[in-house]
Parts: structure tokens; C-alpha cells; sequence
């Protein structure tokens, strides 16, 4: 299936900690871009920097909540952490650490999940905790946008050969506007539900069209270990 790795951005623009914050809101406007990350000198990636930083720092004194009664208390981790940000002068004091990552290995639609729910445009992706690129919504909508002749190989070479080790001759597949039509036999009926399952979550498939058959119906077993990897969704 496609993954982040395979839609994201390799050549990533990128700062040190040590960058003043001046540069960085230049580099900002310069590429039109809403964010930086920021990585020390082996690609770790430290944190990123963003448009919402920039505008709690021109905020100043204002972004500052103060808890009750924090002359005697202490200010709190998120007063403390808003207080730097307002007084960084470099993209290490500004910067929002830890930053919302993503690996290369996950599914484009768990990075689409992450920023749905978190409100972000775009994620860095980090391996072995160093900055291997960067994904964004416009890379991940791109994933969508591919012929019906590309999504039919897909589904050929990739859904049925790599991943669920089916022979593609046993099956006709077939995509027309984004709808996949796919028919064929199978030993079992949980391997054929898994095979619609598989190639509905196909980015670019709208809609399946199954019309497969089995030989042994076992639906009244237990789930089998791949009903964790693709799960059915109610009906």
C-alpha cells in the first residue's frame, strides 16, 4: 500500500538551532512555506519552528497565561515554554519541541488521521530519529490524482502480489473513474473480504466492486491475525 515515504517531500529545508529568528521568518516567506524544521548536525530533528510561533512572539507579554497564584507556585510548563517562545531570538528558543512526526513506513492515510485531528498541514518524517523528509496535505492529495490504469497495477502488483501473496492471473481487475471492479475465486471467504478490504483502501479507489467466490466459508471462526491489519468496517 502507499506509504508516507513514498508521497513525501525528500530535500527538506531545514535550520539549526542556533539560526537567528530572523532568518528563519525570511526563509518562511521566501519559500512559502508554514514551517522549518529544526535539526542539529547528524539530521536529528530537535523541533520545528512555525507560523504560530512567530505570532505568540508578537504577541509578547499578552500570550503569557499566568496561573493563579504563580509568584508563590511557580509558572506552569506551558507559561514557562509560551515565556521563551516570546523572548527567543533563535530558531532553538522558538521552536516547538517535540515536534509531531511521522515515520516513512505508515500508511498515507494515518498521516492524514494525525492531521486531520491535530490541525497541522504537514509533518515531518522521521526515521531512527533523524529527518528523512517532509509530508504535506498537497502531497498527500496528490497521492489521489493517478490514472485508472495506474490504480489497476497497483492493485495487480501491489495489494494482491506483495501483500496479500495472491497470484494476480487468478483475478480480472479492472478500474474505471476511480471504481475498481475485481472478480475472481479464492480458498476462503475471509481472504475474499480482505481482498475488497485491501483494495478499497487503495488512495485514488472510491468505490469497490467485488465479485468473488470461495470454496470453504469460515466466517464463523475467530478473526484471523490479518483482520488486524485490515479491519472490517460495519455495514
Amino acid at each position: 500500500m502507499m506509504t508516507v515515504g513514498d508521497v513525501m517531500t525528500r530535500t527538506v529545508v531545514s535550520v539549526r538551532s542556533w539560526t537567528p529568528l530572523k532568518e528563519v521568518a525570511q526563509l518562511l516567506i521566501e519559500r512559502r512555506i508554514s514551517g522549518v524544521p529544526v535539526v542539529d548536525d547528524d539530521g536529528t530533528l530537535l523541533g520545528v519552528v512555525s507560523e504560530g510561533d512567530f505570532l505568540m512572539k508578537e504577541q509578547g507579554a499578552r500570550a503569557v497565561h499566568h496561573r493563579p497564584l504563580a509568584r508563590i507556585f511557580g509558572e506552569s510548563r506551558a507559561s514557562q515554554s509560551t515565556m521563551a517562545k516570546v523572548g527567543a531570538l533563535t530558531a532553538g528558543e522558538a521552536m516547538t519541541a517535540p515536534a509531531l512526526t511521522i515515520t516513512s513506513g505508515r500508511h498515507i492515510s494515518e498521516a492524514a488521521a494525525v492531521m486531520t485531528a491535530r490541525g497541522v498541514n504537514r509533518l515531518p518524517v522521521v526515521d531512527d530519529g533523524r529527518l528523512v523528509g517532509i509530508v504535506t496535505r498537497a502531497d498527500l492529495v496528490r497521492a489521489y490524482v493517478r490514472s485508472d490504469e495506474e490504480l489497476a497495477v497497483t492493485i495487480r502488483e501491489d495489494v494482491l502480489l506483495r501483500i496479500l501473496w495472491l497470484d494476480p492471473a487468478q483475478f480480472t481487475v479492472a478500474v474505471h473513474d476511480g471504481v475498481a471492479s475485481i472478480s475472481g475465486r479464492v480458498e476462503r471467504r475471509s481472504t475474499a473480504e480482505m481482498v475488497e478490504r485491501a483494495v478499497g483502501m487503495v488512495p485514488g479507489i472510491v468505490d469497490v466492486e467485488a465479485d468473488l467466490s470461495w470454496a470453504v466459508d469460515d466466517s464463523r471462526g475467530g478473526p484471523t491475525s490479518l483482520d488486524l491489519v485490515f479491519p472490517m468496517s460495519p455495514r
